[in-house]
């Protein structure tokens, strides 16, 4: 990429007291159990005005019946609220509202919890709504969502009998008891068969713990050592690639410390894409007065990694700016210096820097290398020939276009494996890496195994459209893991934003918004997250983004 305050309220508890299902009796018809249960949860709410204000919340819908394909969900905002948008949901209304499931959505287990769908609006009053009043009439395909379950005219509320066990003095949500019985415990999002509990949380944690797992690519899915799919989920946190090379101080000024990433953690960021300079890490003399560079700057993205690695945190580290005089078609400068970002890396440094970076990370595969930011061999050659763009990304050598000898994606590999390094590898696409038409056909070989497809979306790419996605985008996950390393938009909105998330969440995706940065506020350039350190969000982009990312698991 180049380059109010919210208040976030306590999560509502989900009100699902009881898991349905009535035994039938012996030569009699069994009648539909039914019953839910509907609350808002990870609200987040920004004041506008002294009188108003809007809101963002997940919607935590606990099919308590008998298991159903689809749903229609009725409610009516409470006094003040008006009804603005939704994702992962078809709405219709603005005080009255009905939201219909989009298919993939649509089937809500017994027991299970669906906490895909999220809703935002507007308030009114004297002041922002702690906490800010729920709907009291919601409904599930016509059932009233009070908690309670019907069945055969009986209404069951607190303890149901189930398959086989019972659940007594506990609250299961979003799982499943089979078998077994649950005393005096809750059941979030996993399955209770025989009395063992298995599965994890759905919705956002509220920021991870414990060390960032190491990572490996297993088919089409980026996985722990445990074999558990693994999610990039997180911000960019910009910096380290400009700041040396303009005589500043590391990362411009900004803290990096605990404080920093407890602010993160209260995202539920699980991933901080770290850009950085080759020039600043080798030490080059092209690394002004004031600037950090060499040893100095190598310890210092080190130190950041580490303290993020120990935080639960996946630091991954991206070749963003380079050397090569460049000043064709899209030229960002016309320094031979790392002072911008160039269409590919050169060969001169490149490979260098990441043999080194390699060395320094060897042995901790919780660390992502994002071999670089956003290739444009295509915009240099004026789009005039695909095949060539993608064997110079792959390749390098001479390309057309590319006055300096550049490095492809296969010697970039090489470099990293020739230290015995085995981290995961994101490899980008072409046009500043939102075109992954033909990244399959032009994949470098790895003898790990460890290669992931990196992809960015933006509102002012080319590919913006759930159908180019789907064309463009899900036949690449479908055979490697995939991560969207930047998503944004060049507006104070999060409109577009809200179209890529669910579509990435459907298809087991992970992303990283631009940028972690307190530039202003995102008037100033778009794509802002944070208007200060303290990770107070941006209206509204910033808002929006967080909203979303409290509901999502890595």
């Amino acid at each position: 990429m180049r380059h109010r305050k919210a208040v976030l309220l306590a999560s509502g508890a989900a009100a699902a007291l009881a898991i349905g299902g009535v035994a039938a009796l012996p030569g009699s018809a069994q009648a539909a159990a039914t019953g839910c249960s509907v609350t808002y949860q990870n609200v987040n709410t920004w004041q506008q005005s002294s009188t108003s204000g809007g809101f963002g919340t997940t919607l935590a819908i606990t099919n308590l019946g008998d298991p159903i394909s689809h749903w229609t969900l009725t409610f009516t905002m409470p006094s003040g609220q008006t009804f603005t948008g939704g994702w992962n949901a078809t709405f219709t209304g603005s005080t009255s509202i009905t939201a219909k499931d989009v298919g993939w959505n649509g089937s809500i287990g017994t027991g299970q919890t669906n906490t895909s769908v999220g809703l935002q609006g507007t308030w009114s009053g004297s002041g922002v709504p702690n906490p800010l009043p729920q709907p009291t009439d919601f409904a599930l395909n016509g059932v009233p969502c009070t908690g309670a379950t019907t069945s055969g005219g009986t209404t069951t509320s607190g303890g149901t009998t189930t398959s086989g066990g019972t659940t007594t003095g506990g609250t299961t949500t979003g799982g499943t008891t089979t078998g077994g019985t649950t005393t005096g415990g809750t059941t979030t999002g996993g399955t209770t068969t025989g009395g063992t509990t298995t599965g994890g949380t759905t919705g956002g944690t509220g920021g991870p713990g414990g060390p960032a797992p190491a990572l490996h690519v297993s088919g089409n899915h980026l996985v722990t050592a445990g074999g558990e799919n693994y999610r990039l989920l997180g911000v960019n946190r910009s910096s380290g690639e400009f700041a040396c090379v303009q005589g500043k101080g590391m990362w411009d000024s900004g803290p990096v410390d605990q404080a920093s990433v407890d602010a993160m953690k209260s995202w539920n960021v699980h991933a901080v894409r770290i850009p950085l300079n080759e020039e600043c890490w080798l030490g080059n003399a092209d690394v002004p007065a004031g600037g950090t560079s060499g040893a100095a700057y190598q310890k210092a993205v080190k130190d950041y990694a580490d303290l993020l690695a120990s935080n639960g945190i996946t630091p991954i580290l991206d070749l963003h700016w380079t050397y090569g005089l460049y000043t064709g078609p899209s030229s960002a400068c016309s320094d031979v210096k790392a002072t911008c970002q160039k269409p590919m890396p050169d060969a001169q440094y490149a490979p260098t820097f990441w043999s080194q970076v390699a060395t320094a990370f060897k042995g901790d595969n919780a660390v992502v290398f994002d071999l670089f930011n956003e290739p444009y061999p295509d915009a240099a050659d004026n789009w005039a020939d695909a095949t060539e763009a993608w064997t110079c990304l792959r390749d390098g050598g001479t390309c057309t276009g590319i006055d300096y000898k550049v490095a492809g994606m296969q010697s970039l590999v090489n470099a990293v494996r020739a230290t015995g390094a085995t981290n995961v590898l994101m490899v980008s696409g072409l046009t500043w890496t939102n075109d992954l038409t033909q990244w399959l056909t032009y994949k470098p070989t790895d003898s790990a195994g460890n290669i992931m497809a990196s992809w960015h979306s933006y509102n002012f790419n080319a590919c913006v459209s759930s159908s180019c996605w789907d064309s463009q985008i899900a036949p690449v996950a479908a055979k490697v893991p995939l991560v969207a390393g930047e998503i944004g938009q060049n507006s104070c909105a999060h409109d577009y934003i809200d179209q890529v998330m669910p579509w990435l969440d459907q298809h087991g995706i992970g992303y990283l918004a631009w940028t972690w940065n307190p530039w202003g506020g995102c008037a100033s350039s778009g794509s802002i997250l944070i208007t200060d350190w303290n990770g107070t969000p941006t209206s509204t982009y910033g808002e929006g983004f967080k909203a979303h990312l409290l509901t999502q698991n890595p």
